[in-house]
């Protein structure tokens, strides 16, 4: 099955699958990545032996977005398919997953790293919803999984300051919900999915529909909303000189225009 994509490593153990994202050190993420993703989760959704799934990475970050230093555009709309439109595919699929943050989650990435179920993280992972130090709004559902999680005013704090957030304040919020020396993550993930697994499948189809009952449908609407105002935030100067600050690790010299 791995052989079939490009960026992702995909296998199982017992019940559990495991799709590994495999784009080294920081995972930048694209179309494709995300697609990928998505196409080995609709596979386990239709395989039978398994019955919950791990999102893992290799290298240093989980996934620290999109490369707006090397690729501006990244994100933009490719072929009328806006890379946050393919997103909302993975919040439909049917089955648990955890997702081991062993690194930075950033800007995009922390929106991967919220669309699991649950969390396994360490205290050297990282969270941060960084985009309007870059000068546009936030995106990947965002605006609709964060204050979910956390709570509005947390959520507020995250967008407007672009804060990092470390894991054991994001254990504290409820951001994670198993903190673990980072040697241990991805073997505590593998673990809270296998206890899952453990479950009866139908049982636990059944009662996650109910509890995550119009989740997909409202990161879906979240999206529309959060594409109208991105479309503009990314057209301004403001946001050219974001992707250029961020780069060169300085604040940025607003104009408001």
């Amino acid at each position: 099955m791995s052989g079939t994509y490009k960026d992702i490593g995909v296998s199982s153990e017992g019940h559990v699958g495991v799709v590994e994202i495999q784009r080294p050190p920081h995972n930048f993420f694209d179309n494709s990545l995300i697609n990928q993703i998505a196409d080995a989760f609709e596979a386990f959704d239709r395989d039978i032996n398994i019955r919950a799934y791990v999102l893992c990475a290799q290298g240093k970050s989980f996934c620290a977005g999109a490369d707006f230093a090397n690729r501006p555009q990244t994100g933009s709309a490719e072929s009328g398919k806006h890379l946050y439109k393919e997103a909302t595919r993975l919040f439909r699929s049917k089955k648990p997953s955890i997702g081991a943050i062993q690194g930075p989650a950033i800007g995009g990435g922390l929106g991967l790293a919220l669309m699991p179920d649950f969390r396994v993280a360490c205290a050297e992972a990282r969270f941060a919803a960084n985009f309007t130090r870059l000068g546009f709004h936030p995106g990947f559902s965002l605006t609709f999984t964060l204050p979910r999680l956390i709570g509005q005013q947390k959520a507020n704090l995250m967008f407007y300051t672009g804060r990092r957030i470390g894991g054991e304040q994001a254990y504290e919020w409820g951001l994670a919900d198993v903190l673990v020396p980072l040697a241990d993550v991805r073997k505590e993930a593998m673990k809270l999915a296998a206890e899952i697994a453990e479950s009866a499948p139908l049982a636990i189809l059944s009662t996650r529909e109910t509890m995550r009952r119009g989740f997909a449908d409202g990161a879906e609407i979240a999206t529309e909303r959060e594409l109208t105002e991105q479309d503009w935030t990314r057209k301004t100067e403001d946001f050219k000189e974001g992707v250029k600050s961020y780069a060169e690790k300085r604040p940025g010299n607003w104009k408001s225009r």
